[in-house]
């Protein structure tokens, strides 16, 4: 049985500059260089974090136990050789105040992290993924 087809389309813009995505969607910029726009790779990062950060507030929030502030930091380590993939990641949730509660939030990262997360499932199985949950108060 087939699943869900995404298909997204970017158009070069010069240099190692990529603009496009998903028709009808709005756009997202991708610079090989960095300079303009994340690369690839950081993007890569980017989107892991978003992927797992909303699994994370989705969850909360049924739980009614969203936080003031919320932030997903993402580190990649990447091979010296080619393909330079990256061959570790540490993910970082840093939940402040509101009604966040570590139970919870301990639950809503754990849940992102071992079921729901489609960018964390996407990624190569020798990648270790590991992360750490901070709760700061008000």
């Amino acid at each position: 049985m087939a699943g869900e087809v995404k298909q997204v389309a970017l158009e070069w813009t010069g240099g190692l500059r990529f603009r496009g995505g998903e028709a009808g969607r709005p756009p997202i910029l991708v610079d090989g260089d960095g300079l303009e726009a994340p690369g690839p790779m950081a993007g890569l990062l980017a989107m892991l974090a978003a992927c797992t950060g909303a699994d994370v507030v989705s969850i909360l929030e049924k739980m009614r136990a969203l936080p003031a502030r919320f932030r997903v930091e993402a580190e990649g380590t990447r091979r010296e050789e080619h393909p330079r993939y990256y061959t570790e990641v540490r993910l970082v949730f840093v939940l402040e105040g509101g009604e966040a509660e570590e139970a919870k939030a301990r639950r809503a990262v754990e849940l992102s992290m071992e079921k729901y997360c489609s960018v964390v499932h996407s990624l190569r199985q020798d990648i270790r993924v590991t992360h750490e949950l901070r709760l700061v108060p008000d």
